[in-house]
Parts: C-alpha cells; sequence; structure tokens
C-alpha cells in the first residue's frame, strides 16, 4: 500500500518564521539593510540572509500537461525573493522506489526545460534514493522518481540534493573581494553554530544576495529565512 508523507513544502507552513506574511515593503527595507551591512564590511566575514529551501519540484512544459491536462500553464501562488521566481499553485506528489510518496510538493515557475526534485537528505531516505549534490538543472547521476498529479504521472531521473549556494550579483563579487572563486565557507553562529564548506557561488546580474540551503542544513543550526550568517572571505 502506498505511505503518502503529508507535509506541504510551502515555505508559509513552516510556521517558524513570519516570512509568508511579509508585505514587498518589509522585504525590500530587509534587503536594503542586508546589503547595507553587507557593503559595508571590513572585516575577514561579510554578513548575508539566509533562505531555507523546502522541497520543491521544477517541471518542463512537456511533463506539466501530463501532470495537470493539455494547455496547462503554472498559476504564481507567491513570488519568491529571487526576482521572476514564484512558488505555483501547482502541487504533486514524489515517488520513489519504496513505494512512498511525500505528497503537496510544490512546483516552483516559471517552468523550465528540465525535470527535477530538490529533495533534502531525510526525505530521500524516506522514499528510498540516494540523490547525488548538484546544482540545479545538473542532473547527471539523478536516480528516477515518479511526478503524479491530477491528471497524469511520468517517471523521470530528477530527485537531486540542491548544492549549498549564495546567489550573488556580478557587482557583489567584485565588492567581497571574491573574484575567480567557485565556492566560499559561512558560519553560523548562536548555540547551534556551524560552519558550512562548499558554498557554490551563483553569479547573475538578476539576482538578490542570498545563502541557499536545504532544510536538512538549516534545521541542523536552528536557521529559518531572514537569519543572518557570515561568508568567510
Amino acid at each position: 500500500m502506498l505511505s503518502i508523507r503529508k507535509n506541504a513544502s510551502v515555505c508559509d507552513d513552516c510556521g517558524l518564521c513570519s516570512f509568508g506574511q511579509n508585505n514587498g515593503e518589509t522585504i525590500d527595507r530587509i534587503t536594503r539593510e542586508v546589503v547595507r551591512q553587507i557593503r559595508g564590511g571590513n572585516g575577514a566575514e561579510i554578513p548575508i540572509s539566509v533562505g531555507v529551501s523546502a522541497r520543491h519540484a521544477h517541471v518542463d512544459d512537456e511533463t506539466l500537461e501530463i501532470l495537470f491536462g493539455a494547455g496547462h500553464t503554472l498559476t504564481p501562488y507567491r513570488e519568491l525573493y529571487q526576482p521572476g521566481a514564484f512558488a505555483a499553485e501547482e502541487v504533486i506528489s514524489v515517488v520513489g522506489p519504496r513505494l512512498r510518496a511525500i505528497e503537496r510538493v510544490r512546483i516552483l515557475g516559471p517552468s523550465r526545460d528540465y525535470n527535477q526534485v530538490e529533495l533534502a537528505r531525510t526525505d530521500a531516505i524516506y522514499i528510498g534514493v540516494d540523490p547525488p549534490v548538484r546544482d540545479s538543472g545538473d542532473l547527471r547521476d539523478a536516480p528516477p522518481v515518479t511526478f503524479i498529479g491530477p491528471r497524469g504521472s511520468v517517471t523521470v531521473h530528477a530527485a537531486i540534493r540542491a548544492s549549498r549556494h549564495i546567489h550573488l550579483r556580478p557587482s557583489d563579487v567584485v565588492d567581497y573581494g571574491f573574484q575567480g572563486r567557485e565556492a566560499v565557507r559561512v558560519r553560523v553562529g548562536g548555540e547551534k553554530g556551524v560552519i558550512y564548506d562548499n558554498v557554490r557561488l551563483k553569479i547573475d546580474e538578476s539576482y538578490l544576495p542570498e545563502l541557499h540551503l536545504d532544510t536538512d542544513d538549516a534545521n541542523a543550526a536552528d536557521l529559518v529565512c531572514g537569519d543572518t550568517v557570515f561568508m568567510i572571505k
């Protein structure tokens, strides 16, 4: 019998912070303050805001139609911190070889040219897969899982664990002195403080500075969205 894990993957459902209730003005204010601190830092550590990524999926247009019907397009549910990205209304179930399903895995838009589900290690163990740690879109050696939607299902080699990464603009890379570097270390303070190694730099003019962690990494250090940690120069 198929075992269902019912935890929803939308950010608001974790209940650990008020991110889902912030209005645009509040988010803009926080962004300006974080950027001000970063640009003003002259020491060996540079503060940056945290974004915690719950399990989620990306799909291409063909798969979207299989799961939700011909001609279906993603319906925005909530804008995400990074410009142009949004959590969609559409959710799917993801089934692994243990015939267990994680239900209500939210699709993030816009649609992509690949199919992918980003899982934490505990999610992967639950459904019986061993995904590689990869950047988004790099599906080398990704194990197969089955996506189930209201209109159909599809089995795809799509499961990964996302690399820890930091979104930066080219100007940020220059300001922080990170030219020529592919990864940095990040220090987390507090009672559950840790140092993350191999945090990859993802650089694009459209990005806002933010560290992205999966829920396992974040929970281990008692981090929630909007917390501040420190990149080590």
